[in-house]
């Protein structure tokens, strides 16, 4: 049950004195802002200390010689809000329940959990704040079964994580790709071609969708809604003249046509205790929605993949002040001993729910939703 998180706490924790604030994962626009937040919350209102894990993980499976749990103090952080990507960087690697490591020609994986959880006791930690997609979420589950006390903060620019009615990154992430989209309409226009935008998200319609909206598509195609190429190619015969006839597609990474495969360029790694080592890496629908309409329209098409700027760049406000109070929320989650659990925003207002309530729980596109039914009301073609 989603709980409202309540106004600043004034009371001092008497059992936490030193937390540690870690950014697993892919990047995302607003991860610094958290950091910053989770700084200034911890130590202007509680008096505790912050330290980081750096690149995810790794920082903790590493020996503490190494250096890589760094101290966090307001003046480490200052200005660092408006900036992308994350001071402590980041690692979707960084597995401590199927630890890669390279042996001659091949890769393998250890479990080096007992280690982390050893260089969490010589740390003199006593609360993560784990800041990352389902993955990490999945591992923060894991930490607090093992008594580790843990909360998480939901990121991902995909906005696939349950729980939460939006996460930081996602905003930068379709600014970008609507920028992107106004940028082709002209090039199409001049040159009277088929633009098809490919954009991230997995297994999730959001950018695309939203994207496809804002930056006026004429077909939108999300994992949520196997197209038809049939439909495709007849709204694109279906526009305007000489001055309209070109074409602006907007596709999701794991769009994939009715009775086809989502295009993957790398296979799933090992899979250990519920875990995947390397998610499958996505990529291609846009060729393979090229190939399919190779010769049946009367257009050149082109595929645009706009891959990781959409990760990059300064946040948005709106990624900034989510941000900001995610990590002053998971700060007084901390405080009041809300372990287990993970801050989410329940619009307007910012709650925190079980982890155990976002662990394998997708939040996708609905394909009869209301936003589906927005961009079909608009004449979007989205393929079904």
């Amino acid at each position: 049950m989603a709980r409202k998180t309540p106004a600043r706490k004034k009371s001092r924790s008497k059992k936490v004195r030193r937390i540690c604030i870690m950014t697993g994962g892919g990047d995302a626009p607003g991860l610094n802002a958290v950091i910053h937040a989770v700084v200034n919350r911890a130590t202007r209102t509680y008096g505790w200390e912050v330290v980081g894990s750096e690149d995810g993980f790794e920082g903790l499976i590493q020996a503490p010689r190494n250096g890589k749990v760094v101290p966090l103090d307001r003046q480490r952080v200052k200005g660092i809000a408006m900036q992308g990507g994350s001071i402590l960087g980041c690692s979707n690697v960084a597995n401590p329940w199927a630890y890669p490591k390279k042996h001659k020609d091949c890769t393998r994986y250890f479990d080096m959990h007992r280690t982390m959880l050893k260089h969490i006791e010589h740390h003199g930690i006593d609360a993560m704040i784990m800041v990352g997609g389902d993955g990490s979420m999945s591992m923060a589950q894991k930490l607090w079964e093992l008594g580790v006390p843990t909360v998480g903060v939901p990121k991902t620019i995909d906005n696939d994580l349950a729980g939460t009615d939006r996460t930081f990154g996602f905003d930068t992430a379709l600014h970008h790709a609507t920028w992107a989209i106004d940028a082709l309409h002209t090039t199409a226009h001049a040159h009277d071609r088929v633009m098809i935008a490919e954009v991230m998200g997995r297994h999730a319609g959001w950018i695309a969708l939203h994207a496809g909206i804002a930056g006026g598509a004429d077909i939108v195609l999300i994992p949520e809604i196997p197209y038809d190429v049939k439909r495709v190619i007849r709204k694109i015969r279906s526009l305007g003249g000489r001055w309209s006839s070109y074409g602006l597609i907007v596709c999701a990474e794991g769009a994939y046509p009715g009775g086809g495969r989502i295009s993957v360029k790398r296979k799933a790694g090992k899979q250990v205790e519920g875990l995947v080592g390397h998610q499958a890496k996505l990529g291609g629908a846009g060729e393979h929605l090229r190939s399919l309409l190779a010769g049946k329209i009367p257009h050149d098409v082109r595929v645009t993949v706009l891959g990781h700027i959409q990760r990059g760049g300064s946040p948005t406000p709106f990624d900034r002040i989510l941000a900001a109070r995610f990590g002053s929320a998971a700060v007084d989650l901390v405080a009041r001993s809300g372990f287990g659990r993970m801050v989410s925003l329940r619009t307007p207002h910012i709650v925190d729910v079980s982890l155990s309530e976002v662990v394998g729980q997708p939040h996708n596109v609905d394909p009869t939703g209301e936003i589906v039914e927005v961009a079909r009301s608009l004449g979007v073609e989205m393929g079904a």
